[in-house]
């Protein structure tokens, strides 16, 4: 794609009162404009009978079969999802290519007297603009990545600084992972590969260059997915600031991030086992013990002591040279006040010299 096709087609995300993706809930759970309502022309199983049709009967049947489908399913949406919305109403509609489907939906709601329109490609040309343009997006900002030892508070920490106004990349949020072999969150799977990416161009594209931007000194890969190749080399190459949070202060935090595990022990001893070609079954059946006893302080000081903190240390350094001349924060307790602090003496500090 070049580049003005690139800039029409995000131009064209951001002109309508609302984007609507026509496509499968299949289709639209693997990856869409952030942002965009799902109205399925055809379900799942209407478009795998379509597409059946066609092969195995012929391309006629496959399209009267379709049109009757397509012809139900967006009389129901005209009925419900946009039976309130008001004659200047401006709907921005794309399915896999800026197609059959979505050129169907148009067409009806410009009957109506809606100004629709066909984003023009398609999904396929969003996906596009989203892997041509996350590299620029990368490289324009300026980050000050916040390092320390898990359970320091960085996250916390980077949630404070977004509520006291600096501008924020959390990583894993966006992954909706925490990054480390125990970081599923209970009951919010991991989006794709292109979901995240998709979340990733939406946020880098509302980010000033002008202002810092304040990350979580990551890996390559948090949980299942990549974090693309140039964001990660502008993280390496980023103004490292140094959270040292004391020990006491690290178990609590520990302990209220990962609560779910503190009332299902036995899903923890599930996480555990992925530990054992590094810690050997006899470390591993210990520390299962020391969870169903609820020894948690125990059990938690232990696996920092012995895996955390030397992975981290090992890592670190390798990755963010920067951190060996970072300003320190100091978190002195899980309370409120000690990340207000922090967060005050991070955005306090003046711009770094052009590299």
């Amino acid at each position: 794609m070049s580049e003005a096709r690139t800039l029409a087609t995000v131009a064209q995300l951001t002109c309508f009162d609302e984007v609507v993706d026509v496509r499968t809930p299949m289709e639209y759970a693997e990856d869409h404009v952030p942002g965009a309502a799902n109205r399925p022309v055809l379900s799942n199983e209407e478009r795998a009978q379509v597409g059946t049709l066609y092969k195995q009967v012929s391309p006629f049947t496959a399209r009267r079969v379709g049109a009757a489908l397509a012809a139900r399913n967006i009389a129901h949406h005209i009925e419900t999802a946009f039976a309130e919305r008001p004659r200047s109403w401006r709907p921005l509609v794309y399915c896999w290519r800026g197609g059959k489907r979505s050129e169907a939906l148009v067409h009806m709601l410009r009957e109506v007297g809606w100004q629709a329109q066909r984003l023009e490609g398609g999904y396929k040309a969003y996906r596009r603009a989203v892997r041509e343009e996350l590299p620029q997006l990368a490289r324009r900002l300026h980050m000050r990545v916040v390092c320390g030892l898990t359970g320091s508070g960085k996250s916390r920490l980077l949630e404070t600084l977004e509520r006291l106004g600096a501008q924020v990349l959390d990583l894993e949020r966006l992954a909706a992972h925490r990054g480390s072999v125990l970081g599923n969150l209970p009951g919010a799977p991991q989006p794709s590969q292109k979901m995240f990416e998709s979340r990733l161009w939406h946020r880098l594209r509302g980010l000033d260059p002008q202002r810092p931007v304040f990350v979580e000194s990551e890996s390559a890969r948090i949980g299942t997915l990549h974090v693309p190749d140039e964001l990660m080399a502008r993280l390496w190459e980023g103004e490292c600031v140094r959270v040292e949070t004391r020990l006491a202060a690290r178990l609590s935090l520990l302990k209220a991030e990962y609560a779910h595990f503190l009332a299902d022990p036995a899903s923890l001893g599930g996480q555990l086992d992925c530990l054992v070609a590094l810690h050997g079954h006899a470390a591993i059946d210990r520390w299962k013990d020391m969870a169903l006893r609820g020894d948690w302080d125990l059990l938690v000081g232990e696996l920092l002591e012995r895996h955390y903190d030397p992975a981290y240390r090992r890592s670190i350094l390798g990755h963010y040279p920067g951190l060996a001349h970072a300003q320190a924060v100091y978190i002195e307790s899980p309370e409120e006040e000690s990340f207000l602090a922090a967060a005050r003496l991070l955005i306090a500090l003046p711009a770094a010299a052009p590299a």
